[in-house]
């Protein structure tokens, strides 16, 4: 379970998150929707411990993120690509996360099936289309076979037989009791496979609730995203 409390930071003095709250629940895939600039990454990477709040907390599974000795089995990230080298192969990658976490090498084959990069397992990651490169951030993150996901803009590249592939994959994992929280601005998406939903809009939370909840009366979730965030234009199909 994730747990944001209260989570305040600043950036030279200007405020990008003021007191953002939510939970991410097992069993259920959490959206954390808003506009470009509106303090979704900022809010992921306090949770992982990649940037300090001013004030607040952000825990997984009652601790914060540094506080678990072996982070990969508690919680899988992908956040801003694959983060592999570009001289790297995926399978080097791969290898190299896997003993930095204590995890036995075999797994690297199993994760590299699972995201359908088998064939692909020596080529370079700079070589990767950003298709590609969201399928090695994957695999990387399922490593540990964490109870809990966390993937910033996941179907971001892929084409439709991927997001189809990545839709179903999420689905399974919070099928399978899987904590899943992941960003995302593909809003259409967002709605086939979210089971809750956390609006935030200039740093503040807007909306949270389940996806009936936080749609209400309009007649899609994009059309309720345009009404809480007073957003004019809409960049997005």
């Amino acid at each position: 379970m994730i747990v944001i409390d209260r989570v305040c930071k600043s950036k030279s003095r200007t405020p990008i998150l003021r007191e953002v709250s939510f939970e991410a629940r097992p069993g259920r895939v959490t959206g954390f929707l808003g506009p470009n600039g509106a303090g979704k990454t900022s809010t992921l990477r306090v949770l992982l411990g990649l940037d300090r709040a001013a004030s607040g907390t952000a825990l997984v599974n009652g601790r914060p993120y540094a506080g678990w000795p072996r982070p990969l089995t508690t919680v899988g990230a992908a956040l801003d690509g694959s983060g592999a080298h570009r001289s790297r192969s995926a399978h080097a990658h791969l290898r190299w996360v896997a003993t930095s976490n204590g995890l036995p090498r075999t797994r690297v084959d199993e994760v590299l099936d699972l995201v359908g990069l088998t064939g692909d397992a020596g080529k370079r990651a700079g070589r990767f289309s950003l298709g590609m490169s969201r399928r090695l951030g994957l695999a990387a993150a399922l490593l540990g076979d964490p109870p809990i996901l966390v993937l910033d803009e996941p179907v971001n590249g892929l084409d439709p037989a991927g997001i189809r592939w990545m839709r179903d994959f999420l689905r399974a994992s919070a099928a399978e009791g899987r904590t899943v929280l992941l960003s995302s601005h593909l809003m259409g998406e967002l709605a086939e496979i979210a089971d809750d939903v956390v609006v935030i809009d200039k740093g503040s939370v807007v909306a949270r609730g389940t996806l009936a909840e936080v749609t209400g009366e309009h007649s899609t979730l994009e059309d309720a995203f345009f009404a809480l965030t007073g957003e004019m234009e809409r960049p997005w199909s």
